[in-house]
């Protein structure tokens, strides 16, 4: 029973360490855990620039948490309308320079809620008001540049990985 309870603490412990660090400029995100880099991921944040406020489509900068993850067991391609997997698998364009019919949510979703009063939390910037994900998009050809309405867009494979790797309240810098 001890060591079952030393293994959950080390578990735990490496688990909460876990940060997300996002770089508008290099268009990735990196997960970072104890300082050390575990992978990097291509992404894509909005084509209308970085800021907070709401109705501007545009990324929200600084510190967030992972408020809610929406998603468990949904197949890859699934379709999120108001964070509700309609039932419909999307189709992924890799390198079709295909455009999707509206901005897609698909596969996962790590919702995003600012921690900076004034900066993207509380009235008129709210990250979690505004609806700021990491989620797939079919338009994967068009992630390392800038493509969203303000969210993080991954590939459908990695946001599994990523949103398999993580749990709600992790750090999330955006940068």
């Amino acid at each position: 029973m001890k060591i079952k309870f030393i293994l959950f603490l080390f578990f735990a412990n490496i688990i909460a360490a876990m940060e997300i660090h996002i770089s508008v400029e290099n268009q990735e995100l990196s997960l970072i855990n104890n300082e050390r880099v575990i992978k990097t991921y291509k992404i894509s944040t909005s084509s209308y620039g970085e800021g907070s406020e709401e109705g501007s489509y545009k990324t929200p900068l600084g510190e967030h948490i992972v408020q809610k993850k929406i998603g468990d067991g949904v197949k890859i391609g699934g379709r999120f309308e108001g964070r509700v997997f309609n039932g419909e698998i999307y189709p992924i364009y890799l390198d079709d320079k295909i455009y999707a019919d509206g901005d897609v949510v698909q596969t996962r979703i790590l919702w995003l809620s600012g921690v900076e009063e004034g900066k993207n939390k509380g009235d008129g910037i709210d990250s979690f008001n505004r609806f700021i994900y990491i989620h797939g998009t079919p338009e994967e050809w068009l992630l390392g540049t800038k493509a969203s309405k303000g969210c993080i867009r991954m590939s459908n494979k990695d946001v599994i990985e990523l949103y398999d790797l993580v749990r709600e309240q992790t750090k999330v810098f955006i940068k």
